[in-house]
């Protein structure tokens, strides 16, 4: 077993260890080299964190000192309930910290935090092609049911 790692919130201060985790998770999806995310949105998402108006939030994974995996959840409204639901839109875990048990955890903490705030469920979707990850997901929740339809604007 490998040394402990410590989930927490993401600080301004993370900003160089955060945004290397951010890249390749955003690489996992293809979205790299010409089809790489604008540095605007980066920007604008690292910077959502720390706002008390947004309803977006960061948590990562350390250990000493070093970042290893991140989630970002945000928190809304729905019809279907009165208290609000949490979106687990990001979680992603270096590869060399894979099998150790960050994602559970960061997927725990996130857990934690929906219910805190009064939340009654997390959700999340994954690519059909990430088998590994549903592994883990498999064991933590269930699926849905749901497919995902959309159209870029």
């Amino acid at each position: 077993m490998g040394k402990p790692f410590t989930i927490r919130p993401v600080r301004p201060a993370d900003f160089s260890g955060w945004l290397p985790l951010w890249q390749s998770y955003n690489a996992f999806y293809g979205r790299t080299g010409a089809t790489a995310l604008p540095a605007q949105i980066t920007q604008s998402t690292w910077q959502r964190f720390f706002d008390a108006y947004e309803p977006v939030h960061a948590l990562i994974a350390e250990r000493d000192g070093r970042l290893l995996g991140l989630a970002h959840y945000l928190l809304h409204r729905s019809t279907i309930q009165l208290e609000p639901s949490c979106y687990l839109q990001d979680l992603f875990t270096e590869d060399s910290a894979r099998g150790s048990g960050i994602g559970r955890a960061l997927i725990e903490a996130v857990y934690q935090a929906a219910s805190e705030t009064g939340c009654r469920r997390v959700y999340w979707q994954t690519h059909e092609s990430n088998a590994a990850a549903m592994l883990l997901y498999d064991q933590l929740a269930e699926k849905s049911g749901f497919i995902v339809y959309r159209k870029f604007l």
